[in-house]
């Protein structure tokens, strides 16, 4: 709500602070007040500063008697309009940079996660759907990450490589329903473990190298059944090499690896580990995961995924760590991926849900940050809404 300020009242008011005012009553239209404003701004006060004056004035006045700011440079002038605007823009989000995650299961109907509102469960035919509704958006590239029954979970992940799990056959049925899509899948032992890690566990740790044995198993079935990139999320030392020549040495040479390079024990995971009742069974993370207290272990990190065959890299969580999205970009030829994760969506849905933000404004600002910081690909739960908003109001 606009407040309009009476004439009479507005020079009560200067009055009782000792000067006088002879500012008109304001005209208020949607583009803001259309009088006249004098540019000489004699006529605003008659006691007050007059920045004009003096032997060092602030404002100068021009060949019309203007006050004038002797700035050649203004960079306002490449703000001016909306076409100049988006003439000079440095970056563009489409569609196209994003990979859409969806959660799957066994099920016939779709189940809701309450910690991330607007996402849910998918049965594989409602995920066929969802598919063809982002697609139509120009989205075409998803992840799957499955909920496995309990039963089904070990700990040694057993599950993770069958070829009639749920993922080769999500992974066959998108492939069928849209052969142009692009496919990735997630590499890691937790949604396939009983003890709720990304790899073997024994005597409270982590096994690093009999855990890659396994994933090497898992890329090598999800790379049959059509996947297009496999994204190792497990943050298990050396597996990059591992999966690269497991991949190679069954001809599978095009399939393409996106690591998750940087990946930080991170307290915004929880909502995704609800989807997929994922929690670890004990302990945390942080044996594996890296410290988010560390900057430059990610260069570490890059270089390593980089040499092992790493076709992209990802930093997981995303707008925490802007800044480590800015070094991976600065030092690698790579292109680098960012995940809008599920702690970050709920923040943004509860917020918006409140009336606090306005939900579009936001997660399209959010993007662009991703994107400014040096994304080329985002994962984001939003990535079907966004582009969603972005084609309608023709945003690329």
């Amino acid at each position: 709500m606009i407040m309009i300020v009476p004439c009479l009242l507005l020079s009560m008011i200067c009055s009782v602070n000792g000067f006088s005012a002879t500012t008109p009553k304001t005209i208020v239209t949607q583009g803001g007040n259309t009088e006249p404003v004098d540019k000489t701004m004699k006529s605003v006060d008659s006691t007050a500063f007059d920045p004009t004056t003096g032997s060092q004035p602030a404002v100068i006045r021009n060949n019309q008697d203007g006050v004038w700011v002797q700035q050649r440079a203004r960079p306002r002038r490449n703000r001016k309009s909306a076409a100049i605007r988006s003439m000079v823009r440095e970056n563009i989000v489409t569609p196209a940079n994003f990979i859409y995650p969806l959660f799957i299961h066994d099920e016939t109907t779709n189940t809701q996660i309450p910690s991330m509102p607007g996402c849910e469960r998918h049965s594989l035919e409602s995920m066929l759907k969802e598919i063809g509704e982002a697609t139509e958006q120009g989205v075409n590239t998803f992840i799957l990450f499955p909920k496995v029954a309990d039963e089904l979970k070990t700990n040694l992940g057993v599950e993770a490589y069958n070829p009639e799990g749920i993922v080769p056959r999500a992974i066959r049925m998108i492939k069928e329903a849209y052969p142009d899509s692009v496919v990735c899948t997630d590499v890691a032992l937790d949604p396939y473990s009983d003890q709720g890690h990304d790899g073997i566990v024994e005597n409270g740790k982590i096994l690093n190298d009999e855990t890659i044995n396994q994933l090497c198993k898992q890329v090598i079935c999800q790379a049959r059944a059509g996947a297009d990139v496999v994204a190792p999320s497990d943050m298990m030392d050396g597996r990059v090499k591992a999966i690269r020549d497991a991949l190679d040495s069954e001809g599978f040479t095009n399939v393409s690896i996106l690591s998750y390079t940087a990946k930080y024990a991170s307290a915004y995971y929880g909502p995704f580990r609800d989807a997929l009742d994922s929690h670890p069974g004990f302990g945390d993370k942080k044996t594996y995961q890296q410290d988010p207290a560390n900057g430059r272990e990610a260069l570490i990190e890059a270089a390593l995924d980089a040499a092992e065959g790493a076709d992209m890299l990802m930093v997981k969580p995303g707008m925490p760590y802007l800044d480590v999205i800015r070094r991976l970009k600065d030092n690698s030829p790579l292109p680098i991926a960012a995940y809008h994760v599920s702690g970050e969506y709920a923040m943004i849905k509860a917020a918006c849900e409140k009336g606090w933000l306005n939900e579009r404004d936001v997660v399209l600002e959010t993007l662009m940050c991703f994107k400014r910081a040096g994304a080329d690909i985002i994962l984001t739960y939003y990535a079907k809404q966004a582009a969603t908003w972005l084609n309608e109001d023709g945003l690329y």
